[in-house]
């Protein structure tokens, strides 16, 4: 089987995510600002309505991840549901950015129902699309080039946004800033759902489990648990997003508020992060050239977690340092990223060797599903520690004790996470020695069971009958 996969797949596979980010991206950047200072809602809310959806992913994700599994499509298995789901999902993004001109109890209704329904179509289109990932190519090296080439075109999906969102909310709404949101999430989503049907065009699905199964739901859950290294990746996912959600959280606020600079210089400055992060995605392929993906993730982390935490003591009205050093800051954040996506491929790999049965729908479900629980841990500890420290959208200037407290959010709080995800990466094995007896190992078994199959004698009745 040909593993290489060419340019236009990895940016045709890139698309996809950015699709996803151009949308979501929004609310991991604005969706607390919005919700805040936009929309109308108390802190604290937001922090409630954050953490409250994740419930029910715990429910949606493993039966997404179980459906996407079972689907059986002419486009494959994962495939399809790019798709199937590209509409909805922007549609219920503009939605979810739209402030009706209700009383407060129905705008918070409306909130949570606009909300839910954008983590569920989220879901129908993410489990599917991060899957997808794991049976393009079974070559490790492909796998990190594959998801550096996605890291760079989400990066450049997140600047579209960062460049556009806020120019364009002040250019479509004026003084109406809710109108504004609403209008340039309309644009903003369409262009992720034109991202989504480029993906599903031009991507392939080439890895077959080595031994088809047709287990029940139940009996796959049981299997996926057996995978050892599954259950480790999942407390990584969730430690490993959380430091960079809780600072995109509090940027607008930290930029706002502590170093008391206009919506003009936000974009500048989110986006300056955004291109740092894209350099960042192209340093990880250097880097796993050289060196093993773990040893790369693990040391990135302890210097992010001291780079970090000193931000906190430098002065935030040094403009042009500040600047310099959130660049810096950002390219270090990116690089485990791709590491990290591609790491889940290899634990799928790692759970087919070790028990027979790929279980990629259900596995990439449970990464996503506690991507989503980092999401709203991030969002909530920001809504909650603003409201903690007497955060007041409506005030003129904020107390010394908000400021502080967003100045945590931004530097230390993000610091102790890092340090935190390191910890955790020396918990997982699946190196670049053990990656290359696994790949070797399933060959086998496919080519084994490829030939079992074509070699199956006949039933003794025809042989009977052909006698």
């Amino acid at each position: 089987m040909d593993n290489k996969l060419s340019v236009k797949e990895k940016i045709g596979y890139g698309m996809g995510d950015a699709g996803c980010n151009i949308i979501f991206g929004a609310i991991m950047l604005f969706v607390n600002y919005f919700y805040t200072d936009i929309f109308g809602l108390a802190p604290a809310l937001v922090g409630v309505l954050l953490l409250s959806i994740r419930v029910i992913d715990a429910v949606t994700d493993p039966l997404m991840g179980a459906l996407a599994d079972r689907t059986q499509s002419k486009y494959g298995r994962f495939r399809p549901w790019l798709l199937w789901i590209a509409v909805p999902y922007a549609v219920f993004s503009v939605l979810m950015f739209t402030t009706p001109e209700w009383t407060y109890n129905s705008k918070v209704i409306y909130a949570f129902v606009t909300y839910f329904l954008l983590s569920l179509t989220y879901t129908a289109i993410n489990i599917p699309y991060c899957s997808l990932g794991g049976v393009i190519t079974n070559d490790p090296k492909e796998r990190v080039a594959c998801q550096s080439y996605r890291f760079v075109m989400v990066g450049i999906a997140t600047l579209l946004l960062s460049l556009t969102l806020l120019p364009m909310a002040e250019w479509f709404g004026g003084a109406d800033k809710a109108k504004g949101y609403q209008m340039a999430m309309t644009v903003l989503a369409f262009i992720g759902m034109c991202m989504f049907l480029f993906c599903f065009a031009t991507v392939r699905e080439r890895i077959r489990p080595a031994v088809p199964t047709n287990d029940d739901l139940k009996k796959d859950f049981k299997d996926v648990w057996k995978n050892d290294q599954w259950v480790r990746i999942l407390l990584l996912t969730l430690c490993n997003v959380c430091p960079g959600f809780i600072r995109m959280a509090a940027t607008m606020y930290y930029v706002t508020w502590v170093m008391g600079e206009s919506t003009h210089f936000a974009t500048m400055f989110i986006s300056l992060g955004v291109v740092g992060m894209m350099f960042g995605s192209m340093l990880a392929k250097v880097l796993t050239d050289r060196w093993c993906k773990l040893k790369v993730f693990f040391w990135t982390n302890i210097v992010l977690a001291f780079f970090s935490c000193a931000f906190y003591f430098f002065d935030p009205h040094a403009t042009v340092l500040i600047v310099v050093l959130y660049f810096l800051l950002n390219i270090l954040h990116q690089i485990p990223s791709p590491l990290h996506w591609s790491l889940m491929a290899d634990v799928d790999d790692y759970g087919e060797w070790k028990t027979g049965k790929r279980i990629t729908g259900m596995s990439f479900s449970g990464n996503l599903f506690f991507l989503k629980v980092g999401l709203a841990v991030a969002g909530a500890m920001v809504g909650f520690l603003l409201s903690w420290y007497g955060y007041d959208a409506g005030a003129k200037q904020q107390s010394a004790s908000a400021i502080n407290g967003i100045m945590l959010l931004f530097t230390i709080i993000p610091g102790v996470g890092y340090l935190i995800t390191a910890g955790v990466v020396r918990l997982l094995k699946v190196d670049r020695e053990l990656m290359k007896q696994i790949q070797a190992d399933l060959e086998k078994r496919r080519v084994n069971y490829h030939e079992l199959t074509e070699n199956q004698p006949l039933p003794a009745g025809d042989n009977v009958r052909n006698a």
